[in-house]
């Protein structure tokens, strides 16, 4: 009996593990986030605030011929970095859709429908204060939510916060995260080009046939991948979603089977054990070498691309992509504009929707699904803990700070006014989640 609860107990800890690492990644991000977001601040309100704005506004050229792109330092970050992080987040929520908390209908269905509700209220209270106002196209900012910050501040309650709450939050934002994508596609992309849009459906196609005759090189999928970004951004569609795209695309299936591992890893061994040893050089022979080789090269088959890829691609995001982006996009002269900000509907609109419609939002749709038997609450969680979980996903940041960014451009007052409903929203939501879910048990 003890040997079965000990098999028992190792088997969940293998199951849990990823889940683990992702939330250690996920907090060390946000905190960088939150480094680089004062460091923005600080920057744009000191007496060195020309140079900041004048440093994203530099030219950078890519490309040749027809195909040269001369645009700013700030749109190489947005539009094109950017694209590698809703690559990443199309993944994750693939791999969710495939082995995940949304592999099926009874684990989907809480985080689903909350997701839903946490995007439909802050949308609604945003509509509320700018409805029929220049503003009103400012709509999906509040809508987002940031995981980084979310998960970061889950983790400073400590052992608190049972784990089927963080597996839930981490659902629900990857949920919120396909609503986003879907917002951005259809909302917020601008006129579109026939000729381009075939040309994009054209690179998408060949990705999908790649994943169809199994074909496993990281790089065949990134050239297409870069011709599908191009055509995009020449389409009118915004270019980031080629990133999510891209990630539908990756297989999801090894090119071994556990048994021929196995097999092969047994083989190889073998070899390497046989071949002739030279202990006068550091060298190995060229017998070990080949042994080593193809040991490689069955681990590497024996991996799924997907997340063989999601591994090596976290850190990149994490710790400097979105950094980057938040030094690029957090800077707001807070001076001269806050007195201003707090009396506009946009900077309500925004500060109401992330602060009090994500968890009015999110408890509201949970509840309605608990007490209709579709779901069931998170292990360990009550209907405080939930209401705290909801708060801490007001903390929009990344993901509203891009839409605001797709929502006002960089040349309309709104954008400043739109971040300092975020950067308020979040720092209350974060305060007041942490202090909710603080006192939930």
């Amino acid at each position: 009996m003890k040997k079965l609860q000990q098999e028992g107990r190792k088997r969940f800890k293998r199951i849990l593990q990823p889940f683990q690492q992702f939330v250690q990644a996920e907090t060390f991000s946000g905190i960088l986030l939150l480094f680089f977001t004062l460091l923005a601040l600080i920057w744009t309100n000191s007496p060195f605030s020309e140079s900041y704005f004048s440093l994203w506004h530099t030219k950078l050229s890519l490309g040749f011929g027809d195909f040269l792109m001369d645009e700013s330092l700030h749109f190489w970050i947005n539009d094109g970095l950017m694209a590698i992080f809703f690559f990443l987040v199309g993944l994750e929520i693939k791999r969710e859709i495939l082995a995940g908390e949304l592999s099926s209908a009874r684990l989907a269905v809480l985080p689903v429908i909350a997701a839903v509700g946490g995007m439909l209220f802050p949308a609604l209270i945003y509509l509320i204060f700018n409805f029929g106002t220049p503003s009103a196209h400012g709509w999906g900012i509040p809508t987002a939510t940031d995981i980084a910050f979310a998960i970061g501040i889950m983790s400073l309650v400590g052992k608190k916060v049972p784990l089927g709450l963080k597996v839930f939050l981490a659902a629900l934002a990857i949920a919120d995260d396909m609503g986003a994508v879907v917002i951005i596609a259809i909302f917020y992309s601008s006129g579109i080009s026939l000729g381009w849009l075939i040309a994009a459906a054209a690179f998408f196609t060949l990705q999908v046939l790649m994943n169809r005759l199994n074909v496993h090189k990281n790089s065949v999928y990134a050239i297409l991948g870069i011709g599908l970004w191009f055509a995009l951004w020449k389409t009118g569609v915004h270019p980031t979603i080629a990133g999510v795209l891209s990630a539908i695309a990756i297989p999801a299936r090894t090119k071994l089977m556990n048994g021929n591992f196995t097999d092969w890893a047994r083989h190889y061994l073998t070899e390497y054990d046989r071949a002739p040893k030279t202990p006068a050089t550091p060298l190995v022979t060229q017998e070990e070498q080949e042994a080593l080789l193809g040991l490689a090269t069955i681990s590497e088959n024996a991996q799924t691309p997907l997340q063989r890829i999601e591994h090596k691609l976290q850190p990149w995001v994490s710790y400097l992509i979105m950094p980057l982006f938040a030094l690029a996009n957090a800077g707001v002269i807070v001076g001269s504009e806050l007195s201003q900000a707090y009396s506009m509907p946009s900077t309500i609109g925004v500060m109401l929707g992330l602060f009090l419609g994500k968890p009015l939002g999110i408890t509201f749709f949970s509840f309605l699904a608990v007490k209709s038997r579709l779901a069931s609450l998170p292990a360990g969680a009550n209907w405080v803990s939930m209401l705290g979980t909801g708060a801490v996903a007001g903390i929009g940041f990344t993901m509203s700070i891009f839409i605001a960014n797709l929502a006002f451009g960089s040349e309309s007052p709104f954008l400043s006014f739109a971040k300092i409903g975020i950067l308020s929203a979040s720092v209350l939501s974060g305060l007041v989640g942490w202090l909710i879910l603080r006192g939930s048990r």
